[in-house]
């Protein structure tokens, strides 16, 4: 109630110790606090917060245009509502060094468990577009050691994205994933991998480095079933979008046919339930709450009575 009952420390534990298990983490993506409720009551093993989701939340592409402030107040808010560990999308670190360094320190504040950064430059894009950019290796060398210096947990993931896939190809995204795991990268996520080979290919040429990978929809990666990432030794997965692109697309059928119905009656049975959402939400455990608290009567003094 208001906020998990678990501690952003412990959060961070647990979800390196769910690392070393050898199984593979779901995390699907939250696009807003109550998203984050649901994705823990289902049972997934974490949340996502998607920097691409962020943008279109707010009207905006996916090119680097959302700042450290809008990206961490959100992160803080759906972090919050969860005892489920949650990592975010920074982009490219908004900025500079420092910038990188002030970021993370920002969000271990905010409750977060990790982020990933990546070594496109700025402005950015989606990492499944072509004519990507990408900063030297040196470059991105600085900011990831700069992430790792900054944290004071050091539980707090720092997760190392290299977009080199779809600029350099697969053999140059692998050393620079090698070069970024000496700076001090906890997990590498190889963005935009092209088929079941190259999964094989990149865990296969850094067999003791934890691995992230992306199954987002309409992509250039394969869309790959949980069992079969595990079985290819992957420990992370993320469906960044898969919420939103679910959600958006109910609501423009619901509304087309409100539009063109001029009620809503047909729809109920495909909507949640005022229950439902109350149950989600806990609303019973804050009316107790409430009535815990104000267990007391107000009586009116006399003004005599009163300087007494």
């Amino acid at each position: 109630m208001l906020f998990a009952t678990t501690p952003p420390e412990a959060k961070r534990r647990a979800l390196r110790e769910a690392l070393r298990s050898g199984r593979l983490l779901r995390f699907p993506g939250a696009f807003s606090p109550l998203v984050a409720m649901l994705i823990e009551r289902l049972g997934f093993d974490g949340v996502y917060i998607s920097g691409a989701v962020l943008s279109a939340d707010l009207g905006l592409p996916d090119v680097g245009l959302t700042t450290l402030t809008e990206v961490a107040w959100r992160s803080r808010q759906i972090a919050r509502v969860t005892s489920l560990p949650a990592i975010v999308d920074i982009d490219t670190g908004f900025g500079e060094v420092l910038n990188v360094a002030r970021t993370v320190q920002e969000l271990e504040e905010m409750g977060l468990a990790g982020c990933h950064l990546e070594d496109q430059v700025n402005p950015k894009r989606c990492g499944h577009l072509d004519h990507k950019a990408l900063v030297p290796v040196e470059e991105m060398e600085r900011k990831v050691r700069a992430a790792v210096q900054a944290r004071r947990d050091p539980n707090f993931l720092i997760i190392a994205r290299t977009d080199a896939r779809g600029v350099e190809g697969l053999e140059a995204a692998i050393e620079r994933a090698r070069a970024y795991v000496a700076a001090g990268a906890d997990m590498i996520f190889p963005e935009a991998l092209q088929s079941e080979a190259e999964f094989a290919a990149f865990r296969n040429a850094l067999p003791d480095v934890p691995l992230l990978t992306n199954m987002t929809e309409f992509g250039k990666s394969p869309l790959l079933s949980a069992e079969r990432l595990e079985a290819l030794g992957y420990n992370l997965v993320i469906y960044p979008v898969t919420g939103l692109r679910l959600a958006m697309k109910a609501v423009e059928e619901g509304f087309r046919h409100l539009l063109e119905a001029g009620t809503q009656k047909a729809l109920l049975d495909r909507m949640q339930t005022r229950k439902e959402l109350y149950e989600l939400l806990q609303y019973e455990r804050y009316t107790v709450f409430d009535q815990n608290v104000y267990n007391f009567r107000l009586e009116e003094t006399t003004p005599s009575s009163e300087n007494q």
